[in-house]
């Protein structure tokens, strides 16, 4: 088990939790792997844990030298450290003893452009470079996650081979394949990690709309979830949110859940999402909700107060009354759809982004494969993901989900539900911003024609910006004060 002269296939080095499980699933997969971390108690640990999982190929190495020497040639190293400058340390400490087309693999969560500056800081020495997300967390990372590798070609050929087996398999491949160049395998990975928040919040949504309009208890909610995970909202996360209404809390009477302070932690990933949004000018409300309601998470101690503040004002509960008029089988069957709707909306958000990025970067992503890589391993694995790859290889310029035919059908069949929903939810003072968000962008992406035009008008009328007309082409600017008064003008002097 120790250093052998044999040499490794790849190396790992950051032995975090996700390092270590990451290192244990490419021996497992019958790949000799080198590890080396900073702090050598990791290292040590990560031995241990190989001679327990069955006594797997993996070799331990004490300083960088002997690490990179330790690989076979053109080496490839994985390092799994905290983005931002600990990549960097790491990094320089490795390319010392790095031959040219040796390569480099980032499995962190790093934004795409520091990416992109180190494929260009190491591609002096002749280093190749991977920016490669990693989605599915410590059990993905162990058993098979969703890999999103992006940058040199050349170094990912050199572990693909690794990589498909390392990876969750599902019935059309391993989750796995090259993203394209650059910083793109960041870039879909935050996406993807956006998309995850704006799941999270409907889901999170739809439970209260079911416990608070519906009065429904958490065995009940468990029922409903586990049932709805063999329908079409079957994925990763319905079926972890059925299995926490399960969990009693051992320190006290009931379930956990429910003894859970509702402040909601964040890496950053959505709100880079967000600020890409904005940036490209692409409509993101759905995640956008999402992240905004992690925000007014936090302000616990705020909105206790606001609450108090506001019963003093007069302001009453409407749930109660709510609740007693409330046909339950009915309302879990619109909660149900309405959750399915909004988030064909979110996911056609993130598509959108992903592809306005794609058209800046040249990069040429293939939507219908991410959407494939996502069906397993990943936070987001779920059922409906094959539906999104048939859409985008049924029409590869789908300029929006919400025109796929298939998509179009179920999104007019289940807004009738999905209205109730939010209808109730608005009268009940149960606040769903996330699918709020999405109605309002499937209402304003269907009208042939919006109030835009009035906006167009003021922005003329105070600053002359101009505007078109639908009749005759070229700009036009009007006097409209001028005009205004002229007219009132005439109608006074008719009077």
């Amino acid at each position: 088990m120790e250093a052998s002269t044999a040499l490794s296939r790849i190396g790992l080095a950051g032995l975090a939790v996700m390092g270590q499980n990451l290192a244990l699933n490419i021996a497992e997969k019958g790949f000799p792997i080198s590890v080396y971390n900073r702090t050598t108690s990791k290292i040590d640990e990560t031995l241990d844990r190989a001679k327990q999982e069955g006594n797997l190929s993996l070799t331990s190495h004490y300083s960088p030298r002997d690490f990179v020497l330790s690989l076979q040639r053109p080496r490839s190293v994985i390092i799994l450290v905290k983005a931002g400058s600990p990549v960097d340390h790491t990094i320089s400490a490795l390319s010392e003893f790095m031959d040219s087309g040796d390569s480099i693999i980032d499995g962190g969560n790093e934004w795409y452009e520091n990416t992109e500056r180190r494929i260009r800081e190491v591609s002096d020495k002749g280093i190749l470079y991977l920016g490669m997300g990693v989605s599915g967390g410590e059990e993905g990372a162990r058993y098979g996650p969703s890999l999103m590798p992006g940058g040199s070609y050349q170094a990912y050929l050199d572990i693909e081979e690794i990589m498909k087996k390392v990876a969750a398999q599902v019935e059309d491949g391993p989750c796995v394949t090259y993203i394209g160049e650059g910083g793109s395998g960041n870039f879909v990975k935050m996406v993807h990690n956006g998309i995850e928040y704006g799941d999270m919040q409907l889901i999170s949504e739809a439970y209260d709309v079911l416990k608070v309009a519906g009065g429904l208890s958490n065995s009940e909610l468990a029922d409903i979830f586990a049932e709805w995970n063999k329908g079409e909202l079957e994925s990763f996360l319905i079926e972890i949110t059925a299995d926490i209404f399960k969990v009693k809390d051992e320190h006290g009477e009931g379930e956990l859940v429910d003894k859970i302070l509702d402040k909601t932690g964040m890496k950053g990933t959505g709100k880079w999402t967000v600020q890409q949004a904005a940036e490209l000018s692409v409509a993101a409300p759905t995640i956008a909700a999402s992240l905004d309601c992690r925000y007014l998470s936090g302000l616990k101690e705020e909105r206790e107060a606001a609450a108090e503040v506001l019963k003093g004002a007069g302001m009453k509960e409407e749930v109660g009354g709510m609740r007693s008029g409330v046909d339950k089988k009915r309302l879990i069957d619109d909660v149900r759809q309405a959750l399915y709707a909004s988030k064909i909306c979110s996911y056609a958000q993130g598509m959108n982004l992903l592809r306005a990025k794609s058209v800046e970067k040249d990069w040429n992503l293939n939507f219908g494969e991410l959407a494939r890589i996502w069906k397993g391993g990943c936070i987001i694995r779920a059922v409906f993901l094959d539906r999104i790859k048939k859409a985008y290889q049924r029409n590869p310029q789908l300029a929006s989900l919400i025109v796929d035919p298939d998509f179009a059908r179920e999104m007019v069949q289940r807004q009738a539900a999905w209205r109730r929903v939010v209808g109730l939810a608005i009268s009940s003072g149960i606040s769903t911003p996330g699918m709020c968000a999405s109605l309002a962008y499937f209402d304003t992406y269907r009208r042939a024609r919006l109030p835009a035009n009035l906006v167009q008008a003021q922005r003329d009328l105070f600053g002359a910006h101009t505007y078109e007309r639908i009749d005759r082409p070229g700009s036009f600017h009007t006097e409209w004060t001028k005009l205004a008064r002229q007219s009132k003008a005439g109608v006074d002097a008719l009077n």
